[in-house]
């Protein structure tokens, strides 16, 4: 496939971090740090700030107590505060709704821009956030699974042609790997597109939406998802354990998906790849190939196709309203 990467003149280094809204913080971050393994920098009333064994910056999760489960808000980091400013005159010009968070508004945080991007989805951008102790050499308080960082987010749109479109050509992603259809509708179905130099920071996959699908959660080697899912089980949590272990043959990583006690879901996941070089050429996967979702493992339960986590509205607040997808869906499910 031949697509055109954007050359606007503002540079996201990578995916920063994720809300996630939960119902009862405290047995919330009971579960995100007792079971799975994140650290608490900070807390607050209405708030508990996470993050993995690599992280240096203040959080790449935030727990927010909230009446109902679903994801807040997400963001990129980007090189500098002009870049901020010229994310704001980009977003303007494009009428979606924007507001600035002063340094602090969001614990830990520099200046950032939070917008209503084109797709639905409310994302912030920031350039700064204090600093917080390595725990990288901390072995003696490595846990389970021990998450390493953030990785990437899971995003479902109606039309995913479009959600390639706006972060290649308009945010200059790069995209490592897609699946199309035949032609003659020679469609991109998903599409997975990073500005790090692995294999995505984001994916955007066809579906309801603007909704996500899951975050992901890179641990340090293959032995960490079998702790992990020991721990959830030994915790009580066997029944969160959604799908896998198992290997995707996009991103050739082992995987399990879990939800949390709000049914939040997320991925632990170890074994992909670089991509260093931006000249690389995508691999393309058939829309009809299996082997996409599974290389090899049980094949996914039909909720894991059919549930995905809210989105909020910037202005309102609520769950953003959503779209069933323009184009058929390939599912691969046991029931």
């Amino acid at each position: 496939m031949e697509y055109n990467v954007g050359k606007p003149d503002f540079n996201i280094l990578r995916l920063g971090h994720i809300e996630y809204l939960v119902t009862d913080l405290a047995r919330a971050r009971d579960f995100y740090v007792d079971v799975i393994g994140l650290f608490e920098t900070e807390r607050d009333d209405d708030h508990v700030y996470l993050r993995a064994i690599e992280d240096r910056e203040h959080h790449s999760v935030v727990l927010t107590r909230s009446a109902a489960p679903g994801v807040g808000h997400f963001s990129f980091r980007v090189s500098c505060e002009e870049d901020l400013d010229r994310l704001a005159r980009k977003f303007n010009d494009l009428g979606c709704p924007i507001r600035w968070l002063a340094p602090g508004e969001e614990r830990g945080q520099g200046r950032a821009l939070r917008v209503q991007d084109p797709l639905g989805f409310q994302v912030e951008y920031y350039a700064s956030m204090d600093q917080a102790p390595w725990m990288l050499q901390q072995y003696h308080l490595h846990r389970h699974g021990c998450p390493t960082r953030l990785d990437h987010l899971n995003v479902l749109v109606p039309d995913a042609q479009k959600g390639f479109d706006w972060y290649t050509r308009e945010l200059g992603f790069y995209c490592s790997e897609y699946t199309q259809s035949a032609p003659p509708e020679d469609k991109v179905y998903g599409g997975w597109l990073y500005r790090k130099a692995t294999i995505h920071d984001i994916a955007v996959m066809t579906g309801k939406g603007p909704t996500v699908h899951h975050a992901g959660f890179s641990v340090l080697e293959p032995m960490g998802i079998i702790r992990a899912c020991d721990a959830l089980a030994a915790a009580g949590y066997a029944d969160n354990i959604e799908r896998g272990p198992a290997r995707h043959g996009i991103s050739n990583a082992l995987f399990v998906y879990v939800r949390d006690p709000d049914g939040n879901r997320f991925e632990l996941y170890t074994g992909d790849y670089l991509t260093v070089d931006r000249d690389q050429v995508p691999k393309r996967w058939e829309l009809d190939d299996p082997r996409r979702q599974s290389l090899w493992g049980s094949p996914p339960p039909r909720r894991w196709f059919e549930e995905s986590m809210a989105v909020m509205s910037l202005e309102t607040g609520e769950p953003m309203p959503t779209a069933a997808p323009l184009s058929r869906a390939i599912p691969n499910y046991v029931d």
